[in-house]
């Protein structure tokens, strides 16, 4: 293990750390008494006093939160109470439940926002978030006011699921969701970045290997065997009531742009899709300026 001042990983939480607490967010963790603990980002206290709407960001299958929303959060926090939760087993969110699903995620950070007072927020999810903001969506009609869903196959199919083990040329999800080695973290990167990781050295990737994939690995090999999504030929998914904006990048391979497409039609004419061009899994990072004020439009669109 490297010590903290020769790991970039390291290096760069703390960056991000600093990052989200200029933006008026301060890391906490709440018991929800059921065995599960969240930890998340949200708005210091003096800061909960103003009047703003409510803004919940779901990460992705991957690092913790604060990897992810860097520039979402010093965009939106000057006029939104942004809210950035861990899921479960990630960053330092766990539960004693044996449930996996990404209903049960939906299901703490609902619990989560319910118990802090937060009665009304839009909620945008990327990737495996876009699942449980999906969910959040439909279990809360009432509370939740707008969606976004961002790089998020919700509409799989097990032909979707087959096709992207194809594509990444792995066995099993895990192996690519869940990078053990320099080149299973090239080969993840080849298909959810625009940026190629051919020449960067192998002890460089294994720091981040270390410090970003590695804690509670059995349990989020379960999360994914857990997925509910995608288990049968046909997807399954019904219209929400909210406005729903889909947003893609053009060259995803993880979830690719026929899904985005597809999925709009499922959800109904409540829905529309903006697709960014240039980017692939994570436009959010690739383009994050075009990106948020996309976003932005949509939210505080009356």
């Amino acid at each position: 293990m490297a010590p903290f001042f020769l790991s970039f990983a390291s290096l760069y939480s703390f960056y991000l750390r600093r990052c989200f607490t200029a933006s008026g967010l301060a890391p906490q963790t709440l018991d929800l008494k059921d065995g599960t603990t969240i930890h998340f980002w949200g708005p210091n206290p003096d800061q909960k006093t103003l009047r703003k709407p409510s803004l919940v960001l779901i990460h992705g299958f991957g690092p913790a939160a604060i990897w992810q929303w860097r520039k979402q959060v010093q965009f939106f926090s000057p006029d939104f109470h942004v809210y950035v939760p861990d899921l479960v087993f990630f960053g330092n969110s766990t539960t004693k439940s044996a449930e996996r699903s990404e209903v049960f995620q939906a299901v703490c950070v609902g619990k989560l926002l319910e118990t802090i007072g937060v009665k009304k927020f839009a909620v945008m999810g990327t990737s495996y978030g876009g699942f449980v903001a999906y969910h959040m969506a439909k279990m809360w009609p009432d509370k939740v006011e707008k969606v976004v869903i961002a790089s998020s196959g919700v509409n799989m199919k097990r032909s979707d699921n087959d096709a992207l083990l194809k594509r990444a040329k792995v066995e099993s999800i895990e192996h690519l969701m869940l990078p053990k080695t320099p080149s299973q973290l090239r080969t993840l990167a080849s298909l959810a970045v625009s940026m190629k990781l051919s020449i960067v050295p192998d002890f460089f990737l294994n720091d981040f290997i270390e410090k970003l994939y590695s804690d509670n690995r059995k349990e989020k090999i379960q999360l994914l065997k857990g997925i509910t999504l995608g288990k049968d030929d046909t997807a399954k998914l019904s219209p929400l009531q909210q406005n729903v904006l889909i947003l893609w990048g053009d060259h995803d391979q993880i979830f690719p742009l026929k899904m985005a497409m597809e999925l709009k039609e499922l959800l109904g004419e409540k829905s529309r899709l903006e697709v960014i061009e240039k980017t692939s899994h994570v436009p959010q990072i690739e383009k994050p300026q075009l990106f948020n004020n996309i976003v932005k439009k949509f939210l505080c669109a009356v």
